[in-house]
């Protein structure tokens, strides 16, 4: 049944990242976490979540801004790392509901639509890119708080979901070889799952795309906006919770 249940939830989570940027880790951990723990899910999920970046970036490349991801995924990169790095020693329910707060107002800028008329200078997407990584990886829910704060930045619905992709790769690759050190016998422990969700996200990232396309340009911020006011409602939830 958990087999069943992890195949359709990565075809999903496959689909809802081809169109807001996120998704895979933030619907794939809570699953697996229940069966491998935490830690192990976070880094069993990163290896789909890498095949279905590469594929979607693939699909999608000749969209990517190329200004915006020099400005924004370099420090990305550098950020994402250093949050996942401190996770095990400065993750606590109080910086997670700080995170839940600002994905909901990321949210709710996006529905509203005022996300899109602010613009960051090279320099803010600099700190932005740093800032909103680490925070990320600090939680372990890199691509939502990614998603908001490129929300600013005023991309169409390709360039913008190309963008998130492309940083989105520089980061796997800078994280990767830290889990694949830290925890590769435990991984092969969990190759069943691993193969499994990877497939799924992969067929999911094919119908995403083909879905993308037929997002009307005005209606694409106010979706992404959505589903990043829903992740920040269930991350805050889940920290009232687990307070």
């Amino acid at each position: 049944m958990l087999e069943v249940l992890c195949g359709l939830a990565a075809v999903v989570a496959g689909a809802v990242a081809s169109v807001a940027g996120f998704g895979i880790g933030s619907i794939l951990t809570p699953l697996l976490s229940l069966t491998l723990g935490t830690q192990l899910a976070v880094a069993a999920i990163s290896i789909p979540h890498v095949f279905a970046t590469a594929a979607r970036f693939w699909m999608l490349r000749q969209h990517v801004d190329r200004r915006v991801l020099l400005s924004f995924g370099l420090l990305s990169a550098a950020g994402g790392l250093t949050g996942a790095l401190l996770h095990s020693v400065a993750s606590n329910p109080a910086l997670t509901l700080v995170f839940s707060g600002l994905l909901i107002f990321a949210g709710i800028t996006g529905i509203t639509g005022q996300a899109r008329r602010m613009r960051f200078g090279a320099k803010v997407a600099w700190v932005a890119g740093a800032l909103s990584e680490m925070l990320g990886g600090l939680v372990g829910n890199q691509g939502g708080i990614r998603s908001a704060a490129l929300l600013g930045f005023g991309l169409d619905r390709k360039a913008f979901v190309a963008t998130t992709t492309a940083v989105g790769l520089i980061v796997d690759a800078a994280r990767m070889p830290v889990y694949l050190a830290t925890s590769a016998s435990e991984l092969r422990s969990a190759t069943g799952l691993i193969v499994l969700t990877t497939v799924g996200v992969l067929v999911g990232t094919a119908l995403g795309t083909r879905f993308l396309r037929r997002i009307p340009e005005e209606r694409f911020h106010r979706i992404v906006g959505g589903l990043i006011l829903a992740l920040g409602i269930f991350m805050l939830v889940r920290a009232a919770r687990g307070a």
